[in-house]
C-alpha cells in the first residue's frame, strides 16, 4: 500500500515520513484495522507508532493531536492505494472496466 499523505518535519524530508508511517502501518497496524475499517482515514504518529482511525482525515488528526500535541503524523486510508482521488470515481467502483470508455 503506498499512496498516503506525508508531512515535512524538521530534520525529516516528506519521504522519510511516508517511509516510516508506511512501515509501522504494515508491520504493526494493518492486522488490526483491516478488513473492519476499510475506506476510513488512518494518521499514525511516526515517533511512537500510536494511531487514530476515523471517518476523515481531520478528526483522524484531531484526536491523535489532542491525545499527542507533539505527534508527528503520517495519514492514508485504510485497505486504499490512495488517500485522495480528484475527479472520476473510486477505481473500485461497481463496473468498473479498468479500461478507456
Amino acid at each position: 500500500m503506498s499512496g498516503g499523505t506525508a508531512i515535512p518535519y524538521p530534520g525529516l524530508t516528506t519521504e522519510e515520513v511516508a517511509r516510516r508511517g508506511q512501515e509501522l502501518y504494515e508491520r504493526n497496524i494493518r492486522h488490526k484495522v483491516e478488513p473492519e475499517q476499510i475506506g476510513r482515514f488512518l494518521v499514525v504518529d511516526i515517533e511512537s507508532g500510536d494511531y487514530e482511525v476515523a471517518d476523515d482525515d481531520l478528526s483522524a488528526s484531531d484526536r491523535m493531536l489532542a491525545r499527542k500535541p507533539d505527534a508527528r503524523l503520517y495519514g492514508l486510508r485504510v485497505g486504499r492505494d490512495y488517500a485522495y482521488r480528484l475527479g472520476g470515481r473510486p477505481l473500485d467502483s461497481p463496473g468498473e472496466s479498468g479500461g478507456a470508455s
